[in-house]
């Protein structure tokens, strides 16, 4: 007698084998219907997968995160299938499933164009009417090496040479088209649905490694009803009017060159937006008990040795050698350098909690295909922060800045803030039992906060554990932005002590914290959740002054003057241009108001304000505009 237990408990019996078909048959007719794929004691496995001894299984659909994702790796295949039958003598290499769909490498001379894609769409579509089954079959490596090299596949033969010994060697069978895969997989093509597009090709290089081919990346996305499909291709179009690199170059803000891949070169503007940032997390630092230093850029090797990053990170540090043949690198963090601060004179219990903070410009190299504007960069800004406390005081202090950080948030806009627990990874430095009391006393912040909260599990710092925030903006992406470490070994490492009490030496507990992360990257993150249309308060440039005509340019002076001493971000448009060009231009620049002065408006000393993506318009004394808008202008909690 078969036994098989249900994620519910219940358990039903077979007389024989089974597949897990006809375990959902057992259960219901539904069920047999919409499934997917069966996990066999936590693996997840083809539906006819025979089941031949007593076991847990669970059953997968459309709903869950596992069937959709099978769908997309199906997806993948029938892509790969679809462009070997128009395209014959195209090579397929890996095509794996990403966040929101999947991706597939080809090896082909000439470049596939939008027409070609929706060839590809269109066979991809008759290949799920024809409905061909799916079958896996386990080869020898050499079979498969053979096989591959045999029918041209030198790229697929490349990957099973790279396949341990002793490893399956699986390959999956679409009616007679077939490639090597893991799995698992649908039961046929038919069970993929229609609810997928192909939305753009790009290049890519064999195995990541810029030293080999070129290869074209071919990307789609794929869902399990019309909606959904609907609804992402929708959020697509959004995010790609929101992209923050077209609107940093409409508003004027930055831009970056070759010469210095990866940093950026601000404009006036975006510089402008960049120090109220930091002007405003400056002020509310100061209020929360901060004190800010600030330490040096480039710090001998051997400081990146006693920390453990060295050894960690050094292939992402950027080195250079002096003529005494010193190796210096440029900091990737922070962390080091506060604990030089903290380590200078005699510190006491009393001095507990010691928060510093430091808007520190650090350097990491990024690979080139990697880079994507301001959200992946090689030189960046951190609001990086240091609380050392005492073991006692981690679970206030953690409190305190997810308090923190959760109030700034609110202030820029963001409500929908999700926290992630991250514990140890697999690379670290430190002994269990320091990592045992670190995601203790983390956990039980954590806990203490009332806030919900996800597992992220072997995701913590190499250092020590971490919450992660993320936030979701206005169009549901989710961005993970603040985070919050407890580490007991880099001060240890570092010789970081205080006297506590009863006259003992103690090493402190020190907490990593950052609320942004990269000002660079929130910076894109804010322009991208509120589409250019930042919040009055921390738009760069808030206002400009226009005359309707070159009469009235003494007057709009003279309100150009005002507004600016009374500190409201003014500028003012002189040029020769008609009004409603200047007002189109002002606008795709997303200046939040438009402040226009004709007769009218010299007669009565006021303005008639013209605010961005509003025909509405409203005529406002100048000195009751500046008592108002001087008031708006600052960060709703300052």
């Amino acid at each position: 007698m078969l036994n098989i237990t249900l994620p519910d408990g219940n358990k039903i019996s077979f007389k024989k084998k089974v597949t897990g078909l006809e375990v959902a048959e057992k259960i219901s007719k539904s069920l047999s219907k919409n499934a997917l794929l069966i996990s066999v004691d936590g693996k997840l496995k083809d539906l006819n997968t025979i089941i031949d001894r007593d076991c847990s299984i669970k059953i997968f659909t459309s709903k869950d995160k596992e069937g959709l994702e099978t769908i997309r790796h199906d997806t993948a295949h029938i892509l790969a299938m679809a462009v070997q039958e128009l395209f014959p003598g195209t090579q397929v290499t890996i095509g794996p499933v990403i966040q929101d769909g999947f991706y597939y490498d080809f090896a082909r001379k000439e470049p596939f164009t939008e027409e070609d894609l929706n060839k590809i769409e269109n066979k991809m579509k008759e290949i799920v009417e024809r409905d061909e089954k799916t079958i896996r079959e386990v080869w020898s490596r050499k079979k498969a090496i053979d096989h591959f090299k045999k029918i041209g596949e030198i790229y697929k033969a490349e990957i099973i040479e790279s396949i341990p010994e002793g490893e399956e060697v699986s390959i999956y069978f679409h009616g007679k088209w077939h490639d090597l895969c893991r799995g698992p997989h649908l039961s046929s093509t038919g069970k993929i649905g229609k609810f997928f597009k192909l939305t753009k090709v790009s290049g890519a290089y064999w195995r990541g490694d810029s030293n080999n081919e070129m290869l074209q990346r071919v990307y789609g996305t794929s869902w399990s009803t019309k909606k959904d499909l609907d609804d992402y291709l929708n959020r697509i179009e959004e995010a790609e009017k929101r992209d923050h690199r077209k609107l940093g170059k409409s508003m004027d803000l930055f831009h970056f060159r070759e010469e210095s891949p990866g940093a950026v070169f601000w404009h006036q503007k975006g510089w402008a937006l960049f120090q109220k940032l930091i002007n405003y997390m400056r002020a509310r630092q100061d209020a929360a008990g901060y004190k800010e230093v600030n330490t040096p850029e480039v710090l001998d090797r051997m400081l990146w040795e006693k920390s453990g990053h060295w050894e960690k990170y050094k292939e992402n540090m950027y080195t250079s050698q002096t003529p005494d043949e010193k190796v210096f690198a440029i900091k990737p963090m922070n962390c080091p350098g506060h604990i030089q601060v903290f380590n200078q004179g005699l510190k006491s219990y009393r001095d507990l909690p010691l928060r510093i903070t430091e808007f520190g410009k650090v350097h990491r190299y990024e690979p080139s295909g990697a880079l994507h504007g301001l959200l992946r960069v090689r030189a960046f800004t951190q609001d990086d922060a240091h609380i050392f406390c005492s073991e006692d005081q981690i679970t206030s202090e953690c409190l305190n800045v997810t308090n923190l950080i959760l109030d700034i948030y609110k202030d820029l806009g963001f409500k929908n803030v999700i926290l992630k627990y991250a514990d140890r990874p697999e690379v670290r430095v430190g002994e269990d039992k320091v990592w045992d009391k670190a995601e203790a006393s983390l956990l039980k912040a954590v806990k203490a906060s009332k806030l919900e909260y996800s597992i992220n599990k072997g995701e913590g710092a190499f250092y020590g554990p971490k919450i992660e925030f993320v936030l979701r903006d206005a169009i549901g992406r989710d961005w993970q932005c603040g985070t919050l470490q407890v580490d007991l070994n880099l001060p240890e490492r570092l010789g970081a002590s205080y006297v506590d009490k009863d006259g003992s030496k103690k090493i402190p507990v020190m907490l990593h914290r950052a609320l942004f992360g990269s000002l660079e990257r929130f910076i894109g993150i804010l322009i991208e959740n509120y589409a250019g249309k930042l919040p009055f308060w921390i738009s760069p440039l808030q206002t400009v002054v226009i005359p309707i005509s070159d009469d009235f340019n003494d007057y709009a002076l003279s309100v150009y003057k005002k507004i600016k001493n009374s500190g409201i971000s003014c500028d003012i448009d002189l040029k020769n241009h008609n009004l409603n060009y200047k007002i189109r231009d002002h606008s795709n620049a997303k200046v939040p108001m438009l402040l226009i002065c004709g007769k009218k408006e010299v007669d009565s000393n006021a303005v008639t304000i013209r605010r961005l993506d509003s025909n509405k318009q409203e005529n406002m004394l100048i000195d009751e505009f500046i008592k108002k808008y001087t008031a708006l202008s600052k960060a709703p909690s300052i």
